[in-house]
């Protein structure tokens, strides 16, 4: 079983077999670990437009507590790529080398799992080194995120520049396409547990690696000089 957190009501995830998801009704925070987690926390309160957030008190620290639940049971951290997460968690910069839970950062766009904007994520991944087969999609999106340039300029003239796109209301912009979410659990199913549920590496000492860690972490591109990241 894999546990998906913060997961819409309408869930795609709801239709996948092997999946427990918690919704904003059955309320992530009620989990209590036993399996690997593929956790969606919000994220308005970490944006670039976060000062215009109106989120209920406590929403912000979600996503905290999103990245202990998978540290401690092993799974996938989702959030946007250009999310204040990144720097104050704790997790090793992106193309780093895992932090001392076996954590490890990489970056996607769902656009190629069939997103209909390009939407640059980055997931925090523990318990496993594995990532299955990266599709690639070709052509450009067909929408946009946010048509906000930086500039302030009315919907006609932001639809009057040569590359506008029109934009996803929060309703599409924050579903999961159904082929990411199935890659998310096949990470997910790669993970490793005792027979308690728990997963094997869960000791929050200095990581150490196997011979077939330093395989698997190299296949993404971790270059042994300087460990930065190769263009996939």
């Amino acid at each position: 079983m894999i546990a998906a957190l913060f997961v819409r009501r309408d869930s795609i995830y709801k239709s996948i077999p092997s999946i427990d998801a918690y919704d904003m009704d059955r309320r992530a925070e009620t989990f209590r670990g036993g399996c690997p987690v593929i956790a969606h926390p919000p994220c308005r309160t970490w944006s670039k437009l976060k000062a215009f957030a109106r989120a209920p008190v406590g929403e912000h620290n979600l996503a905290l507590f999103a990245v202990d639940l998978v540290r401690e049971n092993g799974g996938v951290v989702e959030h946007p790529a250009t999310s204040s997460l990144w720097s104050v968690s704790g997790m090793p910069l992106l193309g780093g080398l895992p932090d001392k839970w076996g954590g490890w950062v990489f970056e996607c766009d769902q656009f190629h799992w069939g997103h209909l904007a390009q939407k640059r994520t980055r997931l925090y991944i523990c318990g496993t080194f594995f990532l299955p087969p990266i599709p690639h999609k070709d052509g450009i999106p067909s929408h946009c995120v946010s048509s906000l340039t930086g500039k302030r300029r009315s919907v006609a003239e932001r639809r009057s520049l040569p590359h506008y796109k029109p934009e996803l209301g929060p309703n599409r912009r924050d579903r999961t396409p159904l082929e990411f979410a199935l890659w998310l659990k096949e990470i997910c199913e790669s993970i490793s547990c005792g027979a308690d549920g728990r997963k094997a590496r869960t000791d929050p000492g200095v990581y150490r690696f196997k011979e077939e860690d330093i395989i698997l972490f190299n296949r993404f591109g971790v270059h042994k000089d300087n460990n930065s990241r190769r263009e996939p």
